[in-house]
């Protein structure tokens, strides 16, 4: 399966997403607290993909999935938005996101979103 990075500056939330992926067969490489630490990371860690949250201090998830995106091109980055949040997905699909999912997190959704991204 694939090697994901988890993005987000909730503990909480890294931890439910991280077994959720890891309940699915995928393996977690590696979580970052911030954009900027998800950048240093998706460089030392080549994951197969990124979930990506949209707000954390230091490196929001919308520069960081630039700035990944403009040194790896073929980056594979699924955000992870709040609801109400549709027009801040629609800039990250624009700006090189694969995907999008909706927190609170629907397994199903997750799997779904990972699958398709991935092309299995």
């Amino acid at each position: 399966m694939a090697t994901i990075l988890v993005v987000d500056d909730a503990k909480f939330m890294r931890m439910t997403l991280g077994n959720m992926l890891t309940s699915s067969g995928h393996t977690v490489v590696g979580e970052a607290e911030n954009g900027a630490e998800a950048v240093k990371m998706y460089a030392d860690l080549h994951p197969d993909l990124v979930t990506m949250d949209i707000t954390m201090p230091v490196m929001d998830g919308m520069e960081a999935v630039k700035a990944i995106l403009s040194q790896y091109p073929k980056a594979k980055v699924i955000m992870c938005s709040a609801m109400g949040q549709q027009r801040i997905v629609v800039e990250a699909i624009e700006s090189g996101a694969k995907d999008f999912i909706v927190k609170p997190f629907d397994e199903v959704r997750v799997v779904d979103a990972i699958k398709r991204v991935l092309g299995s």
